[in-house]
């Protein structure tokens, strides 16, 4: 069985996870975690500094040791908030690629609430209805509204607890001033988020991350309750709660109104006595301030009655979509996963305006064309979505403007969120799309330019491909052709089956490819009408 291992790159720490595939479910094998306040100094000047970054990359060595003693067939390393910010982001992913061979992913805030979405929605009991989950890391505040599994609105605020700690806290305690402007900034925001989260009072809040955690275990393990949230068992003292009594803390509600005492009593004391707060710990205790404040202002704000902690979160998502993405999934792993692309791909072209009853035949083709020519063009699985989302997208860059609508089209698709999709994924579905023109691809071209060079053929092969679907589909709708592929050494033939209203157009379309077509995969191209 197959082991994957995933590592989070936050602003505040990295995390990592490793998990063996048994029976189609993940068991966990290995983690770790490191505090390396990666976006300590970027929220204040913009760049990782050199500590941080030697830092950060100290704990990788160490993950790196881990996933090589596990065997670990797959990893995935993404990166948060802070490499999001900082103007040296790239220098950092080299070194790290580097020392270590990985390639660090930098993913958009909306890309990690439906990795951390996805992570706890399938494990959590009875979050299979509506949930509002919270995600507090160092750089960002991730919010997802879910209803029956599925993402109904998700968010990214900039309200991370080290950011706001290194703009507003940077003396202790924590001064009145700084604490006021911080409260404001949150308040501010909060209110945008809750114009654009609109929803009924959910019944179910679940809160992930350190912040949730330090909050649940101090609310839980303080001398006034001493015992686990909604356990009626005797008092327990903080230094003796075994891993299975922090546990049961955690399966219980923390409510608003004790975070936000919670939030005010800590604002006032120093660090030595908040890292004495049961629950807290002298790393949590230097940002806990903000952390607390923020869940205070967004449970008030939206008007929840508290929250529930998971230990789940980002790193549990990326691991659930490289199970999907295996041939270890089961069957439902791996639709669920395909339906919450698809639709996250339908929903970006109703954005920009394009008629899906006339794109769809062209995914059709596109999707046929990749298939039967599988012994010609020997692209790797992926590019089969990749080919079908490029065809759905191919018209948005004429909400822009019909003139020069393709270089549109790429600069849409590269930067639209597109659940499912890394932004690689992203650029190379948006140079597919790029090239139905006049033009090809080039290795210089700013299409082609954050592509792997070994991808390029790749690309050449994939929209050789889609401009053949769109050949074959010439503002037809209630009239689609079909068509017969036959390989032959030197040449590919294709027979189109003419309906009601003929195939000339389409005939004499798919022939001004052939010259294309004979340069990229080395064989003539034939097009008849049986």
């Amino acid at each position: 069985m197959p082991t994957f291992a995933a590592i989070d790159i936050g602003s505040n720490s990295c995390r990592l996870r490793i998990a063996k595939v048994y029976a189609h479910q993940l068991k966990t094998v290995a983690e770790d975690r490191e505090v390396t306040r990666l976006g300590g100094s970027v929220f204040d000047t913009g760049l990782i500094s050199p500590e941080a970054m030697a830092a950060t990359l100290r704990a990788l060595k160490r993950f790196q040791r881990a996933v090589q003693a596990h065997g670990v067939d797959r990893i995935r390393v993404v990166a948060t908030s802070a490499m999001r910010d900082a103007r040296n982001s790239a220098a950092f992913q080299a070194w790290v690629k580097a020392e270590t061979g990985w390639n660090m992913e930098i993913i958009s805030g909306l890309e990690e609430a439906r990795l951390i979405h996805l992570g706890i929605i399938a494990v959590e009991p009875g979050a299979g209805g509506r949930v509002l989950l919270l995600d507090l890391g160092g750089g960002s505040c991730e919010l997802t509204f879910s209803e029956h599994k599925r993402i109904r609105e998700a968010m990214s605020l900039p309200l991370g607890a080290v950011r706001l700690t290194e703009q507003f806290i940077p003396d202790d305690p924590a001064p009145a001033d700084g604490l006021a402007r911080m409260k404001q900034l949150i308040s501010r925001e909060l209110r945008r988020a809750r114009r654009k989260l609109q929803f009924d009072k959910p019944p179910l809040v679940i809160a992930s991350s350190g912040t949730a955690a330090a909050l649940s275990d101090a609310y839980c393990m303080s001398a006034k309750s001493g015992k686990p949230c909604g356990k009626k068992t005797g008092k327990v003292s903080a230094r003796s709660a075994t891993a299975e009594y922090r546990s049961a803390i955690r399966a219980g509600m923390v409510p608003t109104a004790e975070v936000r005492k919670i939030a005010a009593k800590l604002a006032k004391l120093p660090l030595p006595a908040r890292e004495a707060v049961p629950g807290i710990g002298p790393r949590r205790a230097e940002i806990i301030v903000a952390g607390a404040q923020v869940y205070a202002e967004l449970l008030e704000t939206f008007d929840l009655p508290g929250f529930r902690y998971s230990p789940l979160g980002l790193r549990d998502g990326i691991l659930a979509q490289m199970l999907a993405e295996s041939a270890a999934a089961d069957a439902r792993e791996h639709r669920e996963f395909e339906i919450e692309r698809r639709e996250s791909v339908l929903a970006t072209a109703r954005r920009y305006g394009v008629d899906l009853h006339q794109a769809e035949p062209v995914r059709a083709h596109a999707v046929q064309l990749f298939r039967e020519l599988k012994s010609l063009h020997h692209l790797p699985a992926e590019y089969e979505s990749w080919i079908a989302d490029a065809a759905l997208l191919r018209d948005t860059g004429k909400f822009i403007n019909h003139q020069g609508h393709n270089r549109h089209t790429q600069y849409i698709i590269s930067s639209s969120e597109i659940y499912g999709y890394t932004q690689l994924h992203r650029t190379v579905i948006s140079a597919i799309a790029r090239y139905l023109g006049k033009s090809r691809p080039e290795s210089g071209d700013r299409a082609m330019r954050n592509i792997p060079a070994e991808e390029h053929k790749n690309i050449h092969c994939a929209v050789v491909l889609l401009r053949l679907a769109v050949a074959l589909n010439q503002d037809r709708v209630s009239d689609v052709l079909r068509v017969a592929t036959k390989i032959y050494p030197k040449r590919v033939c294709l027979e189109l089956k003419p309906g009601r209203t003929g195939a000339e157009l389409e005939l004499w379309s798919l022939r001004k490819e052939a010259d294309y077509f004979r340069e990229v995969f080395g064989r003539e191209l034939f097009v008849t009408l049986a």
